[in-house]
């Protein structure tokens, strides 16, 4: 049980902390970045689209719409080595998680899975509602520290077609 003295220090310790990260700039602090990534929506690059677009009761280039115009935030990195949690998506498209897996995603597939989107760093199974894919390498498997995305990062889409799809890769 606390005591009221002790629950007084708390409060001011609390206090103290909030003014203090008030005044710490995490993103400059923590060197976040804007990034642009090229993507190509639906098709065979993001067969969950129509899934997506039926979900939220939207045409599938009102779901693109709204997942391209977004400025998402990599919260986390994990699940699979390199895979970024992205925060930032227009809620009126949030999708379950499919309620089986994948056995197979390809890297560069980029999903949605409730709220978040994320990007599939290397092929692996997964269970995000694919809705493109991009040619940009975003995990180095060789380095890791060199990876692309960092944790705090800024992200954008940027809608590209197959051809350029075709051409970014080679």
């Amino acid at each position: 049980m606390v005591s009221l003295s002790n629950s007084a220090q708390l409060d001011q310790t609390n206090t103290y902390l909030q003014e203090v990260l008030s005044q710490y700039d995490i993103e400059t602090e923590c060197g976040s970045r804007t990034v642009e990534i090229p993507l190509v929506y639906g098709g065979e690059y993001g067969p969950d689209l129509k899934r997506i677009a039926n979900y939220s009761s939207k045409s599938e280039s009102e779901v693109i719409k709204l997942h391209s115009e977004a400025i998402y935030t990599v919260n986390f990195i994990g699940f699979s080595i390199g895979f970024p949690y992205c925060s930032g998506m227009d809620e009126s498209i949030s999708t379950p998680r499919l309620e089986t897996p994948r056995k197979l995603v390809d890297a560069g597939s980029v999903g949605i899975a409730g709220n978040q989107t994320g990007i599939y760093p290397l092929s692996s199974p997964g269970g995000w509602n694919l809705i493109g894919k991009t040619p940009k390498t975003i995990f180095n498997t060789k380095n890791p520290e060199d990876s692309y995305l960092k944790m705090g990062d800024k992200i954008r889409f940027i809608l590209i077609t197959d051809e350029e799809f075709q051409r970014i890769s080679s």
